[in-house]
């Protein structure tokens, strides 16, 4: 009896536990649907276009900043000058930004703020100027101006501030600021690739390497950097996605579906651009100095730098994980060009390769060395033969102030066979001169 009354009792529980399971079921699916409708999937036309868009970004500032610094490299303009690296900076320079990188990536942990006032950055206004003075047309009222500060007065008088610009660097500074005060308050991606370019362009034209052996130690080194930062740790992604600044170029994905809107963005940073750009650029002076009206290193290095890049997009598609992207294009921008010197025969010339303004803006260098021969003695005699002809004794000829007239092609050097030699013969001759005057 007991047992029948209980029966239609727990008939009611079941169904009421059965239909508030259907019920939480229902909500659990609905939930799983809503995220999976949240977690975007970018469609095959819009990843194509994003990094489509991203190689022929990287592309415009090494083409026209190479080109540029071969201009730079002949101007004559103090404020012009390229910033050349040595082989010292090369060694060092991986050194210091593994301490860079782990630094704001530990601020990015410790640090709850979001410094989006210390990732703000200026444009060099009288760098676009060059461009800009094709842009505007001839007739421009363009007028010179001059902003100087100065400290003191009479003889202790000191210039603190003395820069010259002119109407259309006045312009650039309008835009610029427009774009800038535009990237401030949306933080808009197509104002950081304005910003992006404009850095990547301003380094590949004026970071200039002094040799291509400089160049190999500073990819070398980088290529190990990149490749411990982003496969070793997450330190290089976390600083990449974290850091609200224009150090990289950026495209979305959902371009297509979201219009100018959109959120989901593949992204390129700008060491990939600036580092293998400014090894491209030694390669076109490079073709330059060989007066050959061919630009052979060039393209086979721009080439070489398109392939690797296409090379690190498609593994990175692949395997769904960024990828280190000087991974790829550190072998193909250096090889590449090696592979064309080999089979031309100029190897050697490529590697001793080193231009004069490279190494001391402004000054002569001595590229080889006067070869003396004889005993101390008799070219002691032969000088002061020599100063009797002239009506000119040593000494008075010592206090005379002389004029050294030096040529230089901008050819190629070649370093002399046995500098050794060349060098204890040279030391020698001065030696003698010092003692015979």
């Amino acid at each position: 009896m007991s047992e029948a009354e209980q029966a239609p009792a727990s008939a009611p529980e079941a169904a009421a536990a059965a239909v508030l399971e259907a019920l939480n079921a229902t909500d659990s699916n609905g939930t799983e649907a809503l995220n999976a409708t949240a977690k975007f999937v970018a469609t095959p036309e819009g990843t194509a276009l994003a990094y489509g868009s991203l190689v022929f970004m990287a592309l415009l500032p090494i083409f026209f900043g190479a080109l540029r610094s071969v201009t730079c490299s002949k101007s004559k303009n103090a404020a012009d000058m390229p910033e050349t690296i040595t082989s010292r900076d090369a060694a060092r320079f991986p050194i210091i930004a593994s301490c860079t990188l782990f630094g704001l990536y530990l601020f990015f942990k410790v640090s709850p703020l979001t410094p989006t006032e210390a990732s703000c950055r200026a444009v060099d206004v009288h760098r676009g100027s060059p461009l800009m003075t094709k842009v505007f047309p001839a007739s421009f009222p363009n007028k010179q101006y001059q902003l100087l500060f100065t400290q003191g007065t009479g003889e202790s008088k000191e210039e603190i501030v003395n820069y010259e610009f002119d109407t259309k660097n006045l312009v650039c500074l309008l835009i610029s600021s427009v774009v800038g005060v535009w990237y401030l308050l949306k933080k808009h991606w197509i104002a950081n690739n304005l910003f992006g370019l404009a850095f990547a362009l301003n380094g590949v034209e004026l970071l200039h390497l002094n040799n291509v052996s400089t160049g190999c130690i500073l990819l070398g080194g980088l290529f190990v950097y990149d490749v411990f930062w982003v496969f070793g740790t997450n330190v290089m992604v976390t600083v990449a996605k974290s850091f609200e600044a224009p150090i990289k170029l950026v495209f979305p994905q959902d371009l297509l579906e979201k219009g100018l809107e959109a959120s989901n963005f593949a992204m390129l940073g700008l060491g990939d651009i600036v580092i293998p750009g400014i090894f491209i650029a030694l390669l076109l002076r490079f073709d330059v100095s060989l007066k050959k009206n061919s630009r052979t290193y060039f393209y086979s290095s721009f080439l070489a730098y398109i392939f690797g890049l296409g090379l690190t997009i498609f593994v990175m598609h692949t395997f769904k994980h960024a990828q280190p992207a000087l991974l790829y294009l550190v072998p193909a921008c250096v090889g590449f060009p090696v592979i064309v010197a080999l089979f031309k025969g100029e190897l050697t010339e490529m590697f001793s390769y080193e231009s004069a303004e490279e190494v001391l803006p402004g000054s002569p260098r001595l590229t080889s060395f006067p070869t003396v021969s004889g005993s101390p003695a008799s070219l002691a005699s032969s000088m002061d033969a020599v100063s009797m002809m002239t009506g000119s004794s040593p000494r008075h000829r010592r206090l005379q102030p002389t004029s050294i007239k030096v040529t230089e092609s901008r050819s190629s050097i070649k370093a002399p066979k046995s500098s050794f030699k060349y060098f204890f013969n040279y030391c020698i001759f001065r030696t003698i001169r010092r003692t015979a005057l």
